[in-house]
């Protein structure tokens, strides 16, 4: 069993998102956008992080670069989980350190496929 922060500033996508995780046995916590997670990993260290990228205030590229470049965050694996399907928006969530990048809607199984794959 893992803990996952999951961030999304859609109620809708936090509930979906958290009762897949849930039901796949995970532990998860929730913030509704970039700076509160950034906020959370850092207090609560989850083992994996779910990021949204549309998000008002701090994006989901900016909050996955402030974690991935702090050292006492850094060792979390973020997974972007967006509805921005473009080859380009992929591979600049890779380049702020996600691990993964899935693109909404994702099906239970998707998803924790890859969660299982991201944690080893």
């Amino acid at each position: 069993m893992a803990k996952v922060l999951v961030v999304d500033d859609s109620p809708t996508e936090l509930h979906i998102l958290t009762r897949y995780l849930e039901e796949g046995g995970h532990q998860t916590l929730t913030a509704a956008d970039g700076k509160e997670g950034v906020e959370v990993a850092r207090s609560e260290q989850p083992d994996l992080i779910l990021m949204d990228v549309v998000m008002p205030g701090l994006n989901g590229f900016q909050a996955t670069r402030k974690i991935s470049r702090d050292p006492t965050t850094r060792s979390i694996p973020v997974v972007m989980i967006t509805t921005k399907d473009q080859d380009t928006d992929r591979e600049w969530g890779l380049r702020q350190g996600a691990r993964a990048y899935l693109v909404k809607p994702v099906t239970e199984a998707e998803l924790l496929c890859t969660v299982e794959e991201v944690l080893g």
